[in-house]
């Protein structure tokens, strides 16, 4: 069985109180808490191994480049990727998708072509598409989701035609919790010859990937929403595309050979690691999976669902209250709203009470836009939080209600 007691304890920052009450921590969508290993992790690099990856032929520089390396080798188990090489490491998942739009859509992109985006998506998942087709004389065609949060695939094929070279789609949403039949939306998208990113910040940490199965042709994820250090992210594509995409930045140790009269470029994927790599976090990243390797996924998964029914079902008492996104498998996001209540009102009676949610547009101002709100509280669950948090949330909610409405 689950022990979200024992897990808790990996985390010291939880158990800290705020304002004089237990903190309850319920905004890792935005940035999870750190386990102990992770943090040790980086103290001790830190301490005894930071030295410049790549370029030096001294004892430190060697044996922090072979843990970046195996920190590479460990993403790629990970997610399922062929070969090591087919992962990037980025700043994060918005540095990846901003890498895709560019080196891939520089070259692969022209005026008339066209971009699919889902209508769920996180801001980092389509303003980069638009900068891309303003550039490229490109369209940006949207596809849409119905009130319940449910991505409307019945209207991909009118979306898709010869000149689509993009479908850009989340994994799960990080308002909505909702999470797509990709494989479906890929095995369409590859039908018409197009490429497909997918955003799998939420979703690789709520049920994981196999990117080889998925068959998706880039993946792209953050380290901190993965219990693993801010600053680091992953950026998967196959191979092939790539080879085939230009330098995104120029600078050290993506070259072969540079002169004045020509440069030639290092093999993938070195050529999209332009200068000093975050080679600490990325090593304490490669730490962060071993730890949730380490625990059972299907009883995290579980335990996290478990939570979010119940969840659900306290917050859906409350007379007024709203949750947005109901579709039956979600990942654990529960985003809401009060009649007469004002998010950030909720959210700083909440914060007071200890209780930390998030409120406002969550990056995703379109989803916000098809509910015709201006914000929402989100209560984002992870595999420390526990049942006692649950009424806690709902409590506050609960005496929120009675002070402002």
């Amino acid at each position: 069985m689950f022990d979200v007691a024992t897990i808790r304890k990996e985390f010291p920052l939880l158990e800290q109180q705020v304002y004089g009450k237990p903190l309850v921590y319920l905004d890792s969508g935005a940035t999870a808490q750190k386990p102990e290993v992770v943090i040790r992790t980086l103290d001790t690099l830190y301490r005894t191994l930071n030295a410049n990856i790549h370029r030096g032929v001294h004892y430190l520089s060697e044996m922090a480049t072979e843990r970046y390396e195996e920190a590479r080798k460990e993403v790629a188990r990970f997610i399922g990727a062929r070969q090591a090489e087919e992962i990037i490491f980025t700043a994060g998942a918005t540095a990846s998708i901003n890498l895709v739009a560019y080196a891939w859509g520089e070259k692969f992109l022209s005026a008339g072509d066209n971009i699919v985006v889902s209508e769920m998506e996180h801001h980092s998942n389509i303003v980069p598409w638009q900068l891309l087709a303003e550039r490229r004389g490109a369209e940006i065609r949207v596809l849409p989701f119905d009130d319940e949060g449910r991505l409307m695939l019945e209207r991909l094929p009118a979306l898709l035609d010869s000149h689509t070279k993009m479908v850009a789609v989340t994994q799960a949403s990080n308002t909505l919790g909702t999470r797509p039949d990709l494989q479906q939306l890929i095995a369409a998208a590859h039908a018409v010859g197009a490429c497909v990113l997918v955003d799998g910040c939420q979703g690789v940490v709520h049920g994981g990937v196999d990117v080889v199965s998925l068959d998706c042709d880039f993946y792209a994820f953050s380290g901190h929403k993965l219990y693993g250090p801010t600053g680091i992210g992953v950026l998967y594509g196959k191979r092939a595309l790539l080879e085939a995409m230009p330098p995104f930045m120029g600078g050290g140790d993506m070259v072969n050979r540079v002169s004045f009269e020509r440069t030639t470029y290092a093999d993938v994927p070195l050529r999209f690691e332009a200068g000093t790599a975050n080679y600490i976090d990325a090593i304490a990243l490669g730490e962060a999976i071993r730890f949730v390797q380490s625990l059972d996924s299907t009883e995290v998964e579980a335990h996290e669902q478990a939570l979010l029914r119940y969840a659900t079902d306290e917050l859906q008492r409350i007379e007024g209250l709203r949750i947005y996104g109901t579709q039956a498998d979600k990942c654990a996001i529960l985003s809401f709203n009060v009649e007469g209540v004002h998010g950030y009102d909720m959210g700083m009676i909440l914060d007071k009470l200890g209780v930390a949610v998030r409120t406002g547009q969550h990056c995703a101002e379109p989803v916000m836009a098809h509910y015709g709100v201006q914000g929402m509280c989100r209560a984002s669950l992870a595999m420390y939080n526990t049942a006692a948090e649950i009424d806690a949330l709902v409590g506050g909610v609960k005496r929120a209600v009675r002070m402002l409405r």
